[in-house]
């Protein structure tokens, strides 16, 4: 590619991320290369050494016309490509609308985990439609450096293993979260561990160790998502909540409230699932050079985590 790098950061209920623009093609010889798109990703974010986030979305033209309005491609701090973000989507609906990519109210993304939709809900909050869960279990008994713990799972785009604690704010997410994200039960990909409190009928808190990160992050779209779904199960909250009646009160770690609505069939599965988040403007910038060619060197560095 030739000339900056231009970017936006956003910041959905404190997920942060990069979002660059491709529609023109100008980086599809970069994504094309696994490993040069994934060195490219862990320079823009290691924090302290690049811009620093906790991941970074391409806008792309959609492969066949009709399917969708534009389309979006999720890297993580570590290098690796994700099928989708629910916070990170969020963010990438917010850009699209706010900057008329797509001159419409709701506007559909192509993901790799399939079409999702996007719009403005109210205040600061924006909602997307995800793909529905998948492989959703409940009952999983665990054992986790010498605990046994009783969990649920479900992919909501990836995977994520859902932990109930009653004591949140004590939990030592460093030392669980690891343990959880790499349990035997969830190779060879592992999951993302969700660590859930329930706070009263219709409300949780969740702290995520999510993987790509290879951290604890201030909020997760699509681990909140699985959490609001399998915690109104194992608590038998009322039939509001599986008529998408009443969303799901999400607190994340940032502080911020993420609403989560679904509806459940007769068969018990869910037929459709949204999510609410706070986006937030964070600046727009241009890659000093030094970084801009050190992320476009593709040479091999050990920039995971944030």
């Amino acid at each position: 590619m030739n000339g900056p790098i231009e970017f936006l950061k956003f910041s959905g209920s404190g997920n942060d991320f990069l979002c660059i623009d491709n529609r023109d093609g100008r980086y599809d010889e970069l994504l094309a290369s696994a490993a040069r798109v994934g060195h490219f990703a862990r320079v823009l974010c290691r924090r302290g050494m690049g811009v620093g986030a906790d991941g970074l979305i391409f806008a792309c033209r959609p492969e066949l016309d009709g399917v969708a309005d534009i389309a979006a491609r999720f890297f993580e701090p570590d290098g690796s490509e994700v099928e989708l973000c629910g916070n990170g989507t969020a963010c990438f609906a917010h850009w699209v609308i706010s900057t008329r990519m797509v001159d419409r109210a709701e506007i559909r993304i192509l993901t790799p985990a399939g079409v999702v939709l996007g719009s403005n809900a109210s205040d600061s909050y924006v909602k997307v439609c995800i793909p529905l869960p998948e492989h959703v279990e409940s009952g999983i008994d665990l054992d986790v450096l010498g605990k046994r713990w009783n969990c649920d799972f479900a992919i909501t785009g990836v995977p994520h293993v859902i932990a109930y604690v009653d004591d949140l704010d004590s939990l030592e997410v460093p030392h669980w979260g690891p343990a959880f994200r790499y349990h035997e039960r969830f190779r060879p990909r592992g999951a993302n561990a969700n660590f859930v409190q329930a706070l009263g009928e219709g409300r949780i808190a969740v702290r995520t160790w999510e993987f790509g990160v290879e951290g604890e992050t201030l909020a997760c779209g699509t681990g909140s998502a699985a959490a609001a779904i399998l915690a109104a199960r194992r608590f038998a909250w009322p039939k509001e909540y599986f008529s998408g009646e009443k969303p799901v009160l999400v607190h994340a770690r940032s502080g911020d409230v993420l609403r989560v609505h679904f509806t459940v069939g007769p068969d018990g599965r869910v037929t459709d699932l949204c999510l609410e988040t706070i986006v937030r403007d964070a600046f727009g910038g241009t890659v000093h050079p030094a970084l801009a060619a050190q992320a476009l060197a593709g040479e091999s560095c050990r920039c995971a985590g944030s």
